[in-house]
């Protein structure tokens, strides 16, 4: 994790008052933060927190009730295909054609993007995210960890200035783990900005620089891992789900309850 900087440049992204409902119901209340350039940016909140509609508001994919989205200046709102440019989203989940092979694919969407690559750059691209002996198989018979690389492989091929990620190490083992975060502290490395969701506290405790709780669409506390476990070390509710020194995890399920969400 790198040492943050007061930074003089404005924010790849500032949300301001976001509210999203699906009907009667409010699931994103209030919301507020910004990301800086460079910065990997945690949003955590149990099952039903609203982390993933908070996500699909920063892409455009929903209509908030009210508040502003702003990526490098540019309001989602009121101007999408501008935004949308900016933005490189990995879901938990990515789907692509299952009976193309991993070539094709990355053929299909750096055209789709705009981006101008050779057969050979393909091919070399391909190799580096460690698929080079896979390059004729098929997507769907890829395993879990391949299809994880050459998703964010594809989010990323036109550089986008702020990377999404929802739940990009889900299901993976360690190894593959491993080999994502490289890839991404790469893209950061590159002036990449990251948001990211996850359920792994030790993982959002080791690689964001700044985290964001959230809990029924409502903003709990924000604040690097560190500076979260010295501001509520001494919680009730901390202190009674601690085992030893506070953890992240232990802020988390102080902050929004032990119960088991759906």
């Amino acid at each position: 994790m790198r040492e943050m900087n007061e930074s003089v440049e404005p924010p790849v992204l500032e949300i301001s008052d976001l509210r999203v409902a699906y009907g009667s119901r409010t699931v994103v209340d209030g919301l507020a933060f910004r990301v800086d350039r460079g910065e990997i940016f945690g949003l955590l909140g149990p099952n039903g927190a609203g982390k993933t509609t908070t996500l699909s508001a920063l892409e455009g994919l929903v209509k908030p009730l009210s508040g502003r989205v702003v990526v490098n200046g540019v309001e989602v709102q009121r101007y999408p295909i501008e935004a949308e440019a900016l933005l490189g989203v990995q879901l938990q989940s990515s789907s692509f054609q299952a009976e193309l092979s991993i070539e094709q694919i990355v053929k299909l969407y750096a055209g789709l993007y705009g981006v101008r690559l050779s057969r050979a750059q393909i091919r070399e691209s391909i190799r580096t995210l460690g698929l080079g002996e896979e390059l004729g198989k098929r997507f769907k018979h890829l395993s879990g960890g391949q299809q994880q690389r050459l998703a964010l492989f594809i989010a990323t091929i036109h550089n986008p200035l702020l990377l999404l990620l929802d739940e990009p190490t889900a299901g993976l083992d360690p190894q593959s783990r491993r080999t994502l975060w490289k890839r991404i502290e790469k893209l950061r490395g590159d002036g990449s900005s990251i948001v990211l969701t996850t359920h792994s506290m030790e993982e959002a405790q080791a690689v964001c620089d700044r985290v964001a709780i959230i809990d029924h669409g409502k903003l709990l506390t924000l604040g690097t891992p560190a500076e979260l476990i010295n501001k509520h070390k001494d919680d009730p509710e901390v202190l009674a789900v601690a085992h030893g020194a506070v953890t992240l995890e232990d802020v988390f399920i102080g902050l929004t309850g032990d119960e088991i969400r759906d």
